[in-house]
């Protein structure tokens, strides 16, 4: 077995079997030696028992995808044999407890259980493992050391150095092995790599919401969208923001629109089916025009579908939801530098628009891993819209931008008077015709605003394609890394980070291809269905995939070529 450039590590096991722990120690082991790191986790939605796995791709160049293919796998029951069987290979190197695995493949004998047991007790398997991928791999094993020490420190100094034991053993082995089997592991570990960030996408939202100043966010708990909730209530006292979980989703925008009206930069995060119960408050933003940033984390619905998993299917849940008709606009980050820099700006967008914006991500995005250089801090800004008021103040004076200047209770002399019915310019409810037109003319106005301030798309490849793959969302990586497998020079693709408004030159982008290929994890191609809407172009074919699982790089290579 010669593996050279990367590897792809797997491992395998039930839940409660300590997996996320493995990945944890092993990714940052790598990075801090210098390699470029990648890891994403599928599991069942139980907390005992299933199949759950997770791959960490270590590479001495940039990754940051998916792939089937497994280099080294690692089950820690037989299972996981079974449920991984269609991505094993006769490539594939097993490592693993012969008595436990049972089975006819041929597996290297290493008894993680027995050596554990020899360090004081079967808990230290998982280190076991970590130091046996340490010793494969060539890492120093003081990495490995620094890594437990991190992780475990707050478990006591003796389960510490326990762990460390159990891993050294492992590690013995794994070295061991290297040497006597005809094994050649040539990575070539990237020094400026041990400077990168190990950041996950759900870290990358909740950054991104801190430096947008986010002071306020309530939420009900739904995966996967859970993570930004639990990384902002980490950091509030840091930051002196208030964290709320609220009884429903319902509780959870009302309150983030009452913290809105009072001058908090507010925000809520929820997935599909907390999303749809936020419609009616969504639409009350849109009349009250009131500022609030929603990130909707996807997973494959409809109801509670598949609530582990991860999907693209609520683009139009997030376009069209709420009654009747508001500007809004949606960011769908492919990178965690996407995903930091366009949730502080969606907090600025909504400020200064007074109108909802959506962070659109999904499962896979958010608990995936990437290695990203340190975020960038220069242009962080946010200037506040937020006005002082005088004695005759309207809160809804007609403008020719749409834009309204915004008071706050408390701000200056003025009365801040807000209504979810139809009002006039001072907020008094009204059945005015005139008025109501008048109302939703302004309104719509700030889709200018919008359109004026979007997000280019970015063209991966030559800019003199003939062939163009469209994208959006989590899938930039896995479609950068196949076209760069591909390497055809008259092929490019065009990833859109924000979905809603299109950018203006859309239609200059795929009209300029003979053909295009739409890449989206659904069924019905949402996202070349609003192309289509905003351009009246149609793609020439459509790679869709809607089985809860990510695209990965080389079923993207495969289906491209075809």
């Amino acid at each position: 077995m010669n593996l050279k450039k990367e590897v792809s590590i797997v491992i395998c096991g039930e839940a409660g079997q300590g997996i996320q722990s493995i990945e944890q120690i092993v990714s940052r082991t790598a990075k801090s030696a210098g390699y470029r790191v990648f890891s994403t986790s599928e599991f069942m939605s139980r907390i005992r028992g299933g199949s759950n796995s997770t791959e960490i791709r270590i590479s001495s160049h940039e990754i940051g995808a998916y792939v089937d293919r497994i280099d080294i796998l690692i089950p820690l029951n037989q299972d996981a044999l079974f449920h991984l069987q269609n991505r094993i290979s006769d490539e594939t190197l097993i490592l693993g407890e012969r008595e436990i695995l049972k089975s006819g493949r041929e597996i290297i004998d290493i008894p993680f259980s027995k050596i554990a047991s020899e360090a004081g007790s079967k808990i230290y398997a998982n280190s076991v493992a970590v130091g046996a991928i340490c010793g494969l791999l060539k890492i120093e094993f003081s990495l490995f050391e620094e890594q437990v020490k991190k992780v475990y420190a707050r478990k006591g100094d003796e389960i510490v150095e326990k762990n460390i034991e159990a891993g050294k053993k492992g590690y013995t082995k794994g070295a061991d092995l290297l040497a006597s089997k005809d094994i050649r592991i040539d990575i070539g570990a990237m020094d400026r790599a041990a400077d990168l960030l190990l950041m996950s996408g759900a870290d990358a939202v909740a950054f991104g919401a801190i430096a947008g100043g986010c002071n306020f966010i309530a939420s009900y708990p739904m995966s996967p969208s859970t993570a930004v909730l639990t990384l902002l209530a980490g950091y509030s006292h840091a930051f002196d923001s208030i964290v709320e979980q609220a009884e429903d989703e319902i509780a959870a925008i009302n309150m983030a629109l009452g913290a809105s009206y009072a001058g908090a930069r507010a925000m809520v995060t929820t997935s599909g089916g907390g999303f749809a119960l936020m419609a009616e408050g969504i639409s009350l933003a849109g009349m009250l025009e009131t500022p609030v940033v929603i990130h909707l984390g996807q997973r494959p619905g409809p109801a509670t579908g598949l609530p582990t998993r991860t999907e693209q299917a609520d683009l139009e849940l997030a376009l069209y939801a709420g009654h009747g008709e508001f500007p809004r606009a949606i960011f769908a980050p492919g990178t965690v530098e996407q995903a930091f820099s366009l949730t502080h700006r969606a907090f600025g967008l909504a400020d200064t628009c007074q109108v909802p914006v959506v962070i659109l991500t999904d499962q896979y995005f958010i608990d995936s891993n990437y290695a990203a250089p340190p975020l960038d801090l220069k242009n962080i800004s946010n200037d506040s819209s937020v006005v002082n008021t005088s004695g005759d103040y309207k809160r809804y004076v007609v403008t020719a931008s749409g834009v309204s200047p915004r008071g706050i209770p408390g701000n200056g002399e003025g009365l801040v008077r807000v209504d979810s019915d139809e009002h006039t310019e001072e907020g008094l409810i009204t059945e005015s015709g005139e008025v109501r037109k008048s109302m939703v003319e302004k309104r719509m106005r700030k889709l200018d605003l919008l359109k004026n301030d979007c997000v280019a798309p970015t063209l991966i490849g030559p800019d003199t394609y003939s062939t163009l793959v469209v994208c959006w969302g989590s899938n930039f990586h896995a479609v950068k890394e196949a076209l760069f497998i591909i390497g055809r020079n008259d092929m490019a693709a065009l990833h859109f980070s924000q979905v809603y408004p299109l950018h203006t030159q859309t239609a200059d982008y795929l009209n300029k291809a003979k053909r295009t290929i739409l890449v989206e994890n659904n069924a019905t191609g949402q996202f070349g269905k609003l192309i289509k809407l905003a351009t009246g172009l149609e793609f020439d074919k459509k790679i869709l995939k809607y089985t809860g699982a990510p695209f990965s790089v080389e079923e993207l290579v495969r289906q491209i070529v075809e």
